[in-house]
C-alpha cells in the first residue's frame, strides 16, 4: 500500500526524471507530512544505535538522512518561485513551519548528538582522512554553532526563532513579487517612447496586446525596466518608473517595511544566542572572511581604493550633461545617470549596447557556451526533447563526461513571467554520488529574467544577458562536475564567499574575440562581430568601472552594517537607516522615500540567504579576476588548464579547505589587486 502511496504522490520519491506535468498543490501537505515522519524516523535511528557507532550508521546515515525531504522542499519551493499560484503558495506556506522545525531542532536533538560525539571519539573516528575527516570536523562545528550546547530553553528559543523566520522571509519575497506585478505603465502617446531601442518598443508593444491594451506596456520587470532607464528620452517618465522601483513592497498590502526590522531583530538574537557578538559573526565563522569585522574592512579597502575615481567620473557625467543642456543644467537625479552614462558612452567611444544584440541570439549563445565548456572540460551538454517541466518555455539538457559517462540534467528557464520572481539563479534538485562502481547523476537548474522574443525574431540579448547566462552556467557546472561522495560537502555546498568563483570566472569568456566568435554570430546574416564594433566593447569595459565596482559595495555594507552595527532603539528605522549608507555609495541624491531595502530579496527572502554575506560577490571577483589570469595567458581553451581548474575547484566542493585548493590551482595566494586592475581602477 505504501508504494501505491509513493506512485501516486510526485514528491515521495527523489527521480531524477521530475514529473512536473503531475505535480498538484494538493500533492504537498501530505507528502511532506509522510517524508517528515520518515526522516525524524531516521534521525531517532541514528540517535539509539547500539554498541560501537561507525562511519556508515552514524555519518554516512546522517548525510543521507533528510535527502527525500530536500527534494521535495527544493521542488516545491522552485514551483513557487518560478510558477505560483494560490493554491501552491498556500501549500508552501502550510508546511514551512514545520520543516524549518525540523531542520533547526537537527542539531538541538541530544541524543542525535551524543551519537555523533560517541562516534567522534571512536577508533574508526581517529583513522579518518581526506571528505571523511573534514565531514566529520565540520558536522561537530556545525552542530556546536547551531545550539547542540544550548540548555532546554535556549533550544526551545532557537526553534521558535527559525521557524518564525522562515515565515517571515517567506512572505517578504512574496510581497516583493507581487508588489512587482502589481504595477503597469501604459503609454499611448508613440512619442513619448522616443530614444528606446526597436526591442524594447516591440516588446512593450506585446505585452500591452497580451493584456489586451492598447499602445505599449512597460513593467518592472529586469528587460523592460533597464532599457526605460537606460535609453527613454521621456525624463518624467524615467523617474515614474524609477520611484515605482524603488519604493516596492512599501505600501499594503505588500508593505515589507516591518518584516524587515522583525527580521533583523531575530536575527540578532539568534546569533547572541548561540554566543556570537552579532548575526554576521555566526554567519561568516565558517566562510572564507570568518567574521563580520574581516569582512568589512575588506569592503572599506575596496572602498578606498575606488572612490577617487567613482567622484571623478561623477563629475565627468555632470559635465558631460552640461555640454549637451548647457551650464545651467540640473545635477543629476537617479533616474538620470543612466540614461546620460549611456549617452556619454556612445560619445566616448563610438559605442551602443544595443548594436550588438543582433549578435547574440540566445539558441547561438547557449550552443556556444556548451562548445566551450566542452573545449575546457569535455563535457558535452545535449538538449532532451519532450522532458516535462513548469512551462512550455523551459528546456531540458543532459550532460555527459568525455568518454560518455552520464554526469546529469538541467533545466533552464530564461524569461520572465507574472508567476516567477525576478533574478537569475541556479539551483540543485538532486546531488549526485557513489553508487556502486558508478556515480549517481547530478540534476540541476538554472533561471533567467532575459528579454523574450519579440516580432517574430529570436531572442536577442544584451551582452549583459550574456554574461548572466555563462554565470548561472558556472554555477551549474559546480554542481554538476562534483564528485564529492558525501552529498553534504559537495557540488555548491561551499563557503558562500567562494561559491561565486565558479560563476564569476565563466564572465571573462564573454569579452575574449576567440570565444565570442564561438557564438556571437548575427541572427540574419551569422556574421560575427565587427572588428571595430568588438574594440569599441573592449574600449568601454571599463567605463564607470568605479560606479559599478562602488554600486556592489554600498550592497554589502549596508548588508553588514543593518547585520552587525544597527541598533534599532537608536538608529531609528531600518528603511531610512539603510538609505543613509546606500547615499554614500549612489552617484545621485536619493529620493526621501526610497526604500531599495524592502525589495532586497537576497538578504531578506530566506532565512540566512545572502544575509551578512552580500559582500562574497566582491570577495570571489577578487578570487576570479586573480584566476582567470592563467587562461589568459597560457589560453582560454586550454583543456590542461581547463583540467586543472575541474580537478581543484569545480570537482571538489567542499571537500577541503576552499583557500588550500585555490592555491593548489594556482600554485600561490590570491593577488588582491587582480580585480582592479581588470578594471581599470589601479593607479
Amino acid at each position: 500500500m505504501m508504494e501505491d502511496v509513493k506512485q501516486l504522490n510526485p514528491f515521495l520519491t527523489p527521480q531524477f526524471r521530475v514529473p512536473f506535468d503531475q505535480i498538484q498543490a494538493a500533492d504537498v501537505e501530505p507528502a511532506i507530512a509522510q517524508l517528515l515522519a520518515e526522516a525524524r524516523g531516521r534521525q531517532e535511528t541514528i540517535g539509539q544505535i547500539a554498541g560501537e557507532p561507525n562511519f556508515a550508521n552514524t555519518m554516512h546515515a546522517l548525510d543521507e538522512m533528510t535527502e527525500p525531504l530536500d527534494f521535495a522542499m527544493g521542488v516545491v519551493r522552485h514551483l513557487e518561485a518560478v510558477a505560483t499560484y494560490p493554491e501552491l503558495r498556500a501549500a508552501l506556506n502550510a508546511v514551512q513551519p514545520g520543516v524549518s522545525a525540523f531542520y533547526s531542532g537537527i542539531p538541538l536533538d541530544e541524543r542525535l548528538w551524543r551519537a555523533i560525539k560517541h562516534y567522534s571519539a571512536s577508533e574508526e573516528a581517529s583513522t579518518l582522512a581526506g571528505e571523511r575527516r573534514r565531514f566529520l570536523t565540520k558536522t561537530m562545528e556545525a552542530f556546536r554553532r547551531h545550539g547542540a550546547d544550548l540548555d532546554v530553553a535556549g533550544k526551545t528559543r532557537l526553534e521558535a526563532i527559525d521557524v518564525e523566520l522562515t515565515q517571515l522571509t517567506t512572505k517578504f519575497g512574496e510581497n516583493v513579487l507581487d508588489s512587482t506585478n502589481a504595477f503597469e505603465l501604459r503609454i499611448t502617446d508613440e512619442a513619448q517612447l522616443a530614444g528606446l531601442p526597436p526591442t524594447a518598443v516591440a516588446a512593450a508593444r506585446e505585452s500591452a496586446q497580451r493584456k489586451g491594451q492598447e499602445g505599449w506596456r512597460f513593467t518592472l520587470q529586469a528587460p523592460d525596466y533597464f532599457a526605460v532607464m537606460t535609453y527613454l528620452d521621456d525624463g518624467s517618465v524615467r523617474r515614474q518608473v524609477y520611484e515605482a522601483y524603488s519604493i516596492r513592497a512599501t505600501k499594503e498590502p505588500w508593505d515589507n517595511r516591518g518584516l524587515v526590522s522583525s527580521i533583523l531583530q531575530l536575527r540578532r538574537e539568534k546569533g547572541r544566542l548561540l554566543g556570537f557578538g552579532d548575526f554576521a559573526d555566526f554567519v561568516l565563522e565558517d566562510r572564507m572572511a570568518h567574521t563580520g569585522k574581516r569582512a568589512l574592512t575588506f569592503l572599506e579597502e575596496l572602498r578606498t581604493k575606488t572612490e577617487r575615481r567613482f567622484q571623478l567620473e561623477n563629475e565627468e557625467l555632470l559635465q558631460f550633461r552640461r555640454s549637451l543642456e548647457g551650464s545651467d543644467a540640473p545635477r543629476l537625479a537617479p533616474w538620470d545617470v543612466g540614461y546620460y552614462a549611456e549617452k556619454q558612452r556612445a560619445a566616448l567611444y563610438d559605442f551602443d549596447e544595443e548594436a550588438l544584440r543582433p549578435y547574440f541570439p540566445l539558441e547561438r549563445v547557449a550552443a556556444g557556451l556548451f562548445d566551450l565548456v566542452n573545449r575546457l572540460y569535455g563535457i558535452r551538454v545535449i538538449e532532451e526533447q519532450g522532458v516535462p517541466a513548469w512551462d512550455p518555455q523551459v528546456h531540458f539538457y543532459r550532460v555527459e563526461d568525455e568518454d560518455g559517462a552520464f554526469l546529469g540534467g538541467f533545466y533552464a528557464d530564461w524569461f520572465p513571467r507574472e508567476n516567477k520572481r525576478g533574478g537569475a539563479w541556479m539551483d540543485a534538485f538532486l546531488t549526485g554520488g557513489p553508487d556502486g562502481a558508478g556515480f549517481r547523476p547530478h540534476l540541476g537548474l538554472i533561471c533567467g529574467n532575459l528579454t523574450p522574443p519579440v516580432g517574430g525574431k529570436p531572442a536577442l540579448l544584451t551582452h549583459r544577458e550574456v554574461e548572466t547566462i555563462f554565470h548561472e552556467f558556472g554555477h551549474l557546472l559546480h554542481h554538476m562536475l562534483s564528485r564529492v561522495t558525501i552529498r553534504s560537502l559537495a557540488g555548491t555546498n561551499v563557503a558562500w564567499d567562494f561559491v561565486e568563483l565558479p560563476s564569476q570566472i565563466m564572465e571573462n569568456w564573454c569579452w575574449e574575440r576567440a570565444a565570442l566568435d564561438l557564438f556571437a554570430r548575427h541572427w540574419e546574416t551569422g556574421e560575427a562581430i565587427p572588428g571595430d564594433l568588438f574594440e569599441k566593447m573592449n574600449r568601454a569595459r571599463t567605463f564607470r568601472a568605479a560606479n559599478s565596482q562602488m554600486r556592489q559595495l554600498g550592497f554589502g555594507f549596508v548588508d553588514l552594517m543593518m547585520h552587525i552595527c544597527y541598533q534599532p532603539e537608536q538608529d531609528g528605522d531600518p528603511v531610512a537607516y539603510a538609505r543613509r549608507i546606500l547615499q554614500e555609495f549612489s552617484p545621485a541624491a536619493l529620493p526621501p522615500d526610497h526604500a531599495m531595502i524592502a525589495g532586497f530579496t537576497h538578504l531578506f527572502s530566506s532565512p540566512v540567504g545572502y544575509g551578512a554575506g552580500y559582500y562574497s560577490y566582491k570577495w570571489a571577483e577578487v578570487l576570479e579576476a586573480d584566476a582567470f589570469t592563467r587562461f589568459r595567458d597560457h589560453g582560454i581553451f586550454s583543456r590542461e588548464i581547463g583540467r586543472e581548474f575541474r580537478n581543484n575547484i569545480l570537482s571538489r566542493g567542499d571537500s577541503e579547505d576552499p583557500a588550500e585548493l585555490y592555491r593548489r590551482f594556482m600554485g600561490r595566494e590570491p593577488d588582491p589587486d587582480a580585480l582592479l586592475r581588470r578594471s581599470g581602477l589601479l593607479a
